[in-house]
């Protein structure tokens, strides 16, 4: 049989790992490239020869989606395979229609064609949905198992922007470590609040690879989830954060909804700020779709360390970039507390951006009056420095999982919000962790 030709449609993530994982040793198909969309500048480059295995001497081009219709008619591609998240539904079957009318099949992997195994009890924490707050659930998860003497090492979703050979496999146990491995802003969101706290986190591109050496050091394997999708490795505890700020979501998002229906445990957080009634909303969808899940009720209340620069000033709110951008968060924590402390103003950044903000404002039109703390590469965090500085605020409210403030230049007043998960009532995530551990008999021999 003739090989079949293959597009993979992805965003330099999930693409990636089902290349890997089902195709790249598979003579059965001939992969001639992938797309990249979300990220920008992620197009125009290869999947390198060193990763992609000998049936792909010369590497494989990555080129941007819109040129998708083009590229299944002049590499006669027989299947495009869809790998990336957080998309609606619309979104999904609107690309099905696109490969289908262009006479191509269109395929979503599942798990048992993507999933590794580990050696070591795997617990993975995924979502509904981009910033429903899956790091502070990680990070309990990771506080909670090390206070009972158990070494657990994080693996994180990818985000290989960079030189894809060099992020093969990574490892992150200190600050430097970021800089080592030249991170962009949106990883050392993720990867910085382990480090800190005395954990090791690893990621990278080759997934298998970098589960074999987190193994080595490890009780047990913690799967930082990345967007809505389900986890690369197969799970023997699985957590799903549902975010009833954006209710209904769980069940209109690709894949948010398979994580929701695979979960053994799902968090519905920020319980403290959603109305009673969007709460009920992802509860009765819970009831729906996954009846037998134990479901815990948290907040993820914010902490701010001078609330004085807050009270009767102008502030810009600075909050994580994917959960703006094609998260579509309207409010971050940075506007809580700015309200919550007495903001005389939050000022729109939209008149003051420059470069590729620009570029992102225009992407994504209804981001509002906050600034995505975008920072893919150099020129971004540049542009990002040049736009904080250009806007006319009194003080600037950071809502970042990092020290933006060690990663650009800031002459105004700065305030750092924290947040954290707060489980509220039982069951809660302590009894599942005991649980887990004695299933699984870790800790003391």
């Amino acid at each position: 049989m003739a090989k079949r030709n293959v597009i993979i449609i992805g965003a330099a993530g999930r693409d990636f790992h089902n290349f890997n994982t089902y195709y790249r040793d598979n003579e059965a198909f001939n992969v001639v490239a992938f797309t990249a969309a979300q990220i920008p500048d992620i197009d125009g480059r290869k999947y390198p020869a060193a990763l992609a295995g000998k049936l792909y001497p010369k590497g494989i081009p990555i080129h941007a989606e819109a040129d998708l219709p083009k590229l299944i008619k002049e590499l006669k591609v027989d299947e495009c395979v869809f790998a990336y998240s957080d998309v609606t539904y619309q979104h999904v079957m609107g690309m099905s229609a696109l490969v289908n009318a262009c006479g191509a099949t269109f395929t979503l992997l599942g798990p048992k064609d993507t999933q590794v195994k580990s050696t070591k009890p795997v617990i993975a924490v995924c979502a509904v949905r981009t910033g429903s707050g899956k790091s502070q659930t990680s990070r309990a998860i990771v506080q909670a198992l090390m206070a009972r003497g158990l070494k657990v090492v994080a693996v994180r979703h990818p985000m290989p922007y960079g030189d894809l050979v060099k992020q093969k496999v990574q490892r992150f146990a200190t600050v430097a470590d970021l800089k080592k491995h030249q991170c962009t802003i949106e990883e050392m969101e993720e990867y910085e609040p382990h480090v800190v706290r005395g954990n090791v986190i690893y990621a990278g591109v080759d997934y298998e690879a970098i589960l074999r050496e987190a193994e080595k050091e490890a009780d047990v394997i913690l799967w930082d989830g990345g967007n809505n999708d389900f986890p690369f490795y197969q799970t023997d505890l699985m957590i799903t954060v549902a975010d009833p700020l954006r209710a209904g979501n769980e069940l209109t998002y690709y894949p948010g909804e398979a994580s929701l229906r695979m979960a053994d445990v799902i968090v519905i957080n920020k319980i403290d700020s959603a109305s009673p009634e969007e709460i009920q909303t992802v509860r009765e969808s819970i009831e729906k779709v996954n009846p037998k899940a134990l479901v815990v009720d948290a907040a993820s209340p914010i902490t701010v360390d001078k609330p004085e620069l807050i009270k009767g000033k102008r502030c810009l709110c600075v909050e994580d970039g994917p959960t703006l951008t094609h998260g579509k968060m309207k409010i971050g924590a940075g506007v809580v507390a700015a309200r919550k402390f007495g903001a005389k103003e939050l000022v729109d950044p939209r008149p003051y951006v420059v470069g590729k903000l620009k570029e992102t404002f225009k992407i994504y039109p209804n981001i509002g009056v906050l600034l995505p703390a975008m920072g893919y590469g150099d020129e971004q965090v540049k542009d990002l420095e040049k736009t904080i500085e250009k806007t006319a605020c009194d003080t600037v409210v950071i809502a970042t999982p990092i020290d933006l403030n060690r990663i650009v230049k800031i002459s105004k007043p700065t305030v750092k919000v924290g947040y954290d998960l707060q489980e509220i009532g039982s069951p809660n995530l302590t009894q599942v962790l005991d649980a887990f551990v004695k299933k699984h008999k870790l800790g003391k021999k």
